[in-house]
């Protein structure tokens, strides 16, 4: 019987029992090396025709060893896909999976709603190779519109980064198989636990592991899973040629987090909820984004595709950018910081320019405020909200 995903994680990368003594530390050890020795000339041989044929044999410490074997396992069952590749952080991961599927004269069709850093890319290296990018609103139809005949690429994110929209990735599995367009989502928010779109048709998935995965704020990771074979010999040949390589500590403290992720994010996700509810009663905020939030626009979408949900959440505060700052820096247990899904809580507050390209912003809304809900009690939570509101009343 295969066990429960949960069961999955307690018990991925244990050490192996030794054969002479029987006993066995409970986690593997970060295996570390640059050079990989090979007791014969015939031993090599076999890795290197191993590593032709497509198995993950290795032959050099860059492409990691068993400690990196594990979380790879760990990123395939999360997602439900063939073979994952590491990577140093959720960026390196996007630009692998960019740079695996994409050349001169190529177009990508991308959803608007994705990490700003994609535009980073498109206009640093993307617009240096000759590809072009196209940006649209997330919905099937828009994708559809801004499809060209060189168009390769379907990249979304889902829920999108800042306002979390939940994207209807059936019908854009859709309408990338008609067009015969690799169809890439970030699914960070989801890690693959609580939202698996390769299983809704997506055919790459790419994760920052630096978030819920590490869930500890102390290590920086990126993961890209590719759902069948053929995507995974591109993907493959691309990361090689790159040379991308991951610390072995780093890796070990990626399987240490994995073990405790599905409880941090039920924790978080239940506080997330009450958050919600307690800002919904302010009247300086005009909307809330969060899709497993009752009132959210995309809920519907949320219920139906979605395993649970996780911490983030953002609101519009309808006040100036003074008042705004003001809040946000009269704040106490929300530290100001990029990044999340770690322990901790965290507030951003997103500049105007960065939703000046997104079709789905509304500027009468006001300002835009991200928090990460992590793992402190929330009743404290809410209290510090509570007296940041009441600080700026009163300036």
């Amino acid at each position: 019987m295969k066990p429960h995903l949960h069961t999955f994680l307690q018990h991925a990368g244990q050490a192996d029992f030794d054969d002479k003594t029987g006993a066995a530390p409970v986690a593997m050890p970060p295996v570390r090396t640059s050079t990989v020795r090979f007791k014969t000339l015939s031993h090599l041989d076999q890795a290197i025709a191993a590593r032709q044929a497509g198995e993950r044999a290795v032959i050099y410490g860059r492409g990691g060893m068993d400690t990196h074997r594990a979380l790879e396992d760990v990123f395939c069952e999360l997602e439900g896909g063939t073979q994952a590749f590491l990577v140093p952080s959720g960026m390196a991961a996007i630009s692998l999976a960019m740079l695996s599927f994409l050349s001169q004269g190529d177009h990508v069709v991308v959803a608007d709603c994705a990490y700003a850093p994609v535009r980073t890319l498109d206009k640093n290296v993307l617009e240096r190779m000759g590809v072009s990018v196209s940006y649209c609103a997330p919905t099937p139809q828009a994708c559809q519109a801004a499809i060209q005949p060189n168009t390769k690429v379907l990249y979304v994110e889902s829920p999108g980064s800042l306002l979390m929209q939940m994207l209807d990735m059936p019908a854009l599995a859709a309408v990338a198989q008609a067009h015969d367009l690799i169809l890439m989502t970030d699914n960070t928010w989801g890690s693959g636990l609580i939202y698996q779109p390769l299983a809704l048709g997506a055919d790459v998935s790419i994760i920052a592991g630096t978030k819920y995965i590490g869930g500890h704020s102390d290590l920086m990771l990126g993961a890209v899973v590719a759902k069948n074979s053929a995507h995974a010999q591109q993907i493959e040949a691309c990361h090689y040629a790159l040379g991308f390589s991951v610390s072995a500590d780093d890796v070990w403290l990626a399987l240490r987090g994995v073990r405790t992720l599905p409880l941090r994010m039920q924790q978080s996700a239940a506080s997330a909820l009450q958050v919600c509810e307690f800002l919904a009663s302010w009247p300086e905020v005009s909307a809330i984004y969060h899709p497993a939030w009752p009132h959210d626009p995309q809920h519907a979408l949320w219920q139906r595709d979605a395993f649970g949900s996780n911490g983030l959440l953002a609101f519009s505060l309808r006040v100036d950018m003074p008042a705004a700052r003001r809040f946000v820096d009269a704040l106490r247990l929300f530290g100001i910081g990029f990044s999340w899904g770690g322990f901790e809580s965290l507030v951003q507050l997103v500049e105007p320019a960065a939703l000046a390209n997104h079709s789905y912003w509304n500027p009468e809304n006001g300002f835009l405020i991200r928090l990460h809900i992590g793992l402190e009690q929330v009743e404290d939570l809410v209290a510090d909200l509570a007296q940041a509101r009441q600080q700026l009343e009163s300036i």
